[in-house]
């Protein structure tokens, strides 16, 4: 009887120990993205100059735990100051000159999760492949991009991008291109996520080129969890006014699950770390 026992001990611990070890394992591919146009350090910005909200944006960063995000109208001073506090790595480029000059598109990340594969950056114009101003645009849009892969061996693209927010026509090219060039640089079809300030809420053509593309789909609306928070991202630094429509997006394709979506309205004595909420996703690999 007792060997017995014995032997039904040792299967159930044994048991235990499998589970938790294949739930370890699923806990390690459960990945915190975000994207999070952070506002360019604007000097005319009385109240909100980022020497004040970097402390902000970098803990809500870090009490998040997003381990990858995309910014945009990052200069380079924002970035290297965003690295430093967060001890995060980047790629991208300035949108002007195509090396440090002018708003980035960039990519931060956690170099200890994350080794980046590959990566570049393209203009979203006629002419991507050199800084320039595609169709109806205000100015010079970009679009940077990395392969990345995790602990697991995992590996994935992000895409990161900034629409016009003026140009209509160069929006909606833009979502063309940007179509074009995932397929043109993802060509072994592995999972990708594509995010930024598009500039467009859900009804604009430009976010329906995107959607009306079966590879494709809105985090938010297929989130395992409804969505989190307001149902708009940019508020203007505006305290008073709850923005109620979402430009800032996150898409994905591919073999994930998007665990839980969520437009974060931290905040610090009334005052908004950005004039845009960032957008967060957890996602975990199928």
């Amino acid at each position: 009887m007792n060997s017995i026992i014995r032997s039904i001990l040792k299967t159930s611990v044994f048991l235990l120990a499998f589970t938790v070890g294949t739930n370890a394992l699923s806990i390690a591919q459960t990945h915190n993205f975000a994207t999070f146009n952070i506002r360019y350090a604007n000097q005319n910005d009385v109240g909100n100059l980022w020497a004040d909200r970097l402390p902000h944006v970098a803990s809500l960063i870090q009490f998040h735990q997003i381990e990858l995000f995309g910014v945009q109208e990052a200069l380079h001073n924002q970035l290297t100051d965003l690295s430093t506090e967060l001890g995060y790595k980047y790629i991208g480029v300035g949108r002007n000159d195509g090396t440090e000059s002018g708003e980035y598109a960039a990519i931060l990340y956690d170099a200890k999760k994350f080794e980046i594969l590959d990566q570049g950056t393209f203009w979203l114009s006629p002419t991507p492949e050199k800084p320039s101003k595609g169709w109806d645009a205000s100015l010079n849009r970009i679009c940077t991009w990395g392969k990345f892969k995790d602990e697991s061996g995992k590996t994935f693209y992000v895409f990161n991008i900034h629409y016009d927010h003026i140009g209509q026509q160069a929006r909606e090219e833009s979502s063309k291109l940007v179509m074009a060039q995932v397929s043109k640089i993802n060509k072994e079809n592995a999972p990708a996520i594509l995010m930024g300030d598009f500039n467009v809420k859900p009804d604009n053509a430009a976010y329906g080129t995107i959607t009306s593309n079966p590879d494709w789909q809105d985090a938010r609306l297929i989130s395992e969890v409804p969505s989190y928070g307001p149902a708009g991202s940019f508020t203007g630094f505006d305290w008073e006014k709850m923005p109620d429509g979402i430009i800032d997006h996150v898409f994905v394709k591919g073999n994930l699950n998007v665990i839980r979506h969520g437009i974060l309205t931290d905040n610090y004595g009334k005052k908004y770390p950005s004039d845009h909420f960032p957008v967060l996703v957890e996602i975990e690999w199928k």
